[in-house]
């Protein structure tokens, strides 16, 4: 059997079996459409939440023991976890390198597509031998198909060293989900233009992806209800998101959060536990480090 019989057995390449012609479809119909393919999406991240579950709780295990999330994708899927890992930094103050993606071929692929990168299972290998991975870390691939080598090659160097394997696939029982610790399995179905798995597949995996990093980081204490508060604050607008969150912890006026956080030098949680404890900026940032960076914990709560 070739691999192209092979992939035209796969779910994401089947044909819808409507029949819809689209050039003769009016405009407003298709985006009802793509708008009604949303609930195949919500089913699927239903249907794989209790295994999306597992793998958060098992990466964190990794996490708290100082090991990395490392996501592995082409095409779609590696820019999807390009974006995932690039806005941990941001959003949760993630330490750099403690959240990271290889798209098959290399920083061109971020931007346009590298013909055959996805089939060179080599290259994950390398590179991930280049991170010096380790039993601590995690790593996750994406691929719609399930097959893409260059992903199946990664997590088969990651099985290799002892670090876990999560892979997130839209095809049931895909060769992905056969080799790693943990399958996620979002079953879409075909998509209204047969392959593009940009399409429900993309929409799915960046839900799934959502769900992985950021309660992750609210498992690592990265978050105090549901506040950013290790928010980093590089511009006006993330400035502005900072005074809040800490006047709305704190009840201090505006005048007492600016100076906080002036004085913590823009670190939200630090300016927090200045204000609530009446402490100075180094013993604020020192209650953190013993609390491992919980706020929750140096408040006393």
């Amino acid at each position: 059997m070739t691999g192209e019989t092979r992939l035209g057995a796969l779910a994401t390449e089947a044909v819808r079996p409507d029949g819809l012609d689209l050039a003769t479809t009016s405009t407003p119909l298709l985006v009802e459409m793509m708008a009604d393919d949303m609930a195949d999406v919500q089913a699927a991240l239903r249907g794989a939440s209790a295994a999306t579950a597992r793998a958060i709780d098992r990466i964190v295990e990794r996490m708290r023991a100082r090991g990395r999330l490392i996501y592995l994708g082409a095409g779609t899927s590696g820019r999807l976890a390009l974006m995932d890992a690039a806005e941990c930094v941001p959003t949760f103050a993630a330490d750099p390198g403690q959240v990271l993606a290889l798209i098959a071929g290399g920083a061109e692929a971020a931007g346009s597509a590298v013909e055959g990168a996805e089939d060179n299972p080599v290259e994950a290998q390398q590179r991930l031998a280049e991170l010096e991975l380790s039993p601590q870390d995690a790593v996750v691939g994406l691929s719609a198909s399930g097959v893409t080598p260059f992903v199946l090659g990664g997590v088969a160097k990651a099985a290799e060293v002892g670090a876990l394997t999560v892979g997130i696939s839209c095809n049931a029982g895909s060769a992905l989900s056969s080799a790693v610790d943990v399958a996620i399995d979002l079953l879409v179905g075909p998509e209204l233009i047969a392959g593009s798995t940009r399409l429900k597949s993309g929409t799915a995996q960046k839900v799934v992806l959502n769900a992985i990093s950021t309660i992750t980081m609210v498992r690592l204490g990265k978050t105090y209800r549901n506040l950013m508060v290790d928010v980093r604050p590089t511009s006006a607008k993330l400035r502005d998101r900072a005074a809040r969150i800490v006047g709305l912890i704190t009840g201090a006026d505006e005048r007492a959060v600016r100076e906080a956080l002036r004085a913590a030098e823009g670190e939200t949680k630090t300016a927090v536990v200045m204000i609530r404890r009446s402490l100075p900026p180094a013993a604020a940032r020192a209650l953190l480090q013993d609390c491992r960076g919980s706020l929750r914990a140096a408040l006393g709560e």
